[in-house]
């Protein structure tokens, strides 16, 4: 009964052995090794019976196989040996490839994903440049809420393409999640060593844009330029000075610098225009004279103030009194205009006057 249990064990030691070895778990199995498996079914069967009427040795503490199950386990493995090495390795490779979670890239990346990836970017840049291109239009033609619209010109590009991105990731390419943030690390990291001074701009423009020091429409003077804010980008920002000359300056300088903003979100500013006039002059003619020119003016904003300002100063090597007109300019782009304007009229009415004389000016 013993050598009976002994034989048995010995038969699923061969089957496992044979199953280890890739032999007998192909699904195609070849001639050779079929036959192989028949003959040890064979051998296993009569060796069972041949045991069963065997007398037992109870004296015998070793159990020997029978010498026709040792060599067919012998030419067995040898078989399979062949297939062996090159099974392993990809069992191996498919088992470490499942407990990592690391997918095929051929089932991430496919030509038709590639395909609607490109569609759907052509798609959000045509939509966001229409929405942004359409807001300024409609910007143009208010004057009143032209600052408020242009405001939101700036938010909807980021949504925009945030939206654009979130829709590629989680409608097309669907990766992993642990594939996403690998590689937004990787990303991270290189970017981060190679492109500093780019992502302090970008920073810095997520910055302009949360703590708003200025706005598109602002009339804002930052490192010896002054001009209309007219973009406000990830890397940089954009002025329109008064000559027509577009002033691009960094996002990281912007946070760095000191920024005079002229009118803070407001369609009106304040516009200061300065004359030098005579030390003995009548301050007080002068002074009315001064702002009834700022009031007839067609660029005045008559909800605020007009003021007047006299200083004495040293031009020329003479001492002089310099006038400095304060008046608020109902639309910022007519800034330069209400300017000259003003400056226009009070000299006109001071020469009319009598109180200065042309031929000194």
């Amino acid at each position: 009964m013993k050598r009976f249990i002994h034989i048995i064990r010995c038969g699923f030691t061969v089957l496992f052995l044979l199953v280890a070895t890739g032999s007998f778990a192909q699904t195609k199995t070849e001639p050779a090794q079929a036959d192989t498996v028949v003959k040890l079914l064979n051998t296993l069967v009569t060796s069972v019976d041949s045991l069963k009427n065997a007398p037992s040795k109870a004296d015998s503490g070793s159990r020997v196989l029978p010498i026709e199950v040792t060599a067919i386990i012998a030419d067995t493995t040898e078989m399979g040996s062949e297939n062996a090495g090159q099974e392993s390795g990809n069992r191996t490779l498919n088992l470490n490839r499942e407990n990592l979670g690391v997918p095929n890239v051929d089932e991430i990346i496919t030509p038709s994903k590639i395909f609607w990836t490109i569609v759907f970017l052509l798609l959000g840049y045509v939509f966001i440049r229409l929405i942004s291109g359409l807001l300024n239009r409609i910007g143009e033609k208010s004057t009143k809420y032209r600052i408020a619209i242009k405001r939101l010109i700036p938010i909807i590009k980021i949504v925009g393409w945030i939206f654009v991105v979130f829709v590629i990731l989680q409608g097309i390419i669907r990766p992993p999640r642990a594939t996403v943030f690998a590689f937004f690390t990787s990303i991270g990291v290189a970017v981060g060593f190679a492109a500093q001074d780019l992502l302090k701009n970008i920073f810095g423009g997520l910055m302009i844009l949360f703590d708003r020091p200025f706005q598109i429409g602002d009339k804002i003077e930052v490192g010896g330029s002054y001009g209309e804010v007219t973009k406000i980008g990830l890397r940089s920002t954009r002025n329109l000075t008064a000559d027509d000359s577009e002033v691009s300056v960094p996002n990281a300088e912007m946070m760095n610098s000191s920024i005079s903003n002229s009118n803070s979100g407001q369609t009106n500013c304040q516009v200061v225009a300065e004359i030098y006039l005579p030390i003995d002059v009548d301050t007080q003619r002068v002074r009315k004279i001064a702002i009834e020119s700022a009031l007839v003016s067609k660029y005045i904003f008559l909800n605020k103030p007009v003021a007047v300002i006299f200083v004495n100063e040293m031009h020329q090597r003479k001492s002089l009194l310099k006038m400095r007109l304060k008046a608020y300019v109902s639309d910022i782009r007519y800034e330069f205009a209400f300017k000259s304007d003003m400056t226009e009229i009070v000299l006109k009415e001071l020469v009319k006057e009598g109180i200065i004389d042309a031929n000194t000016l």
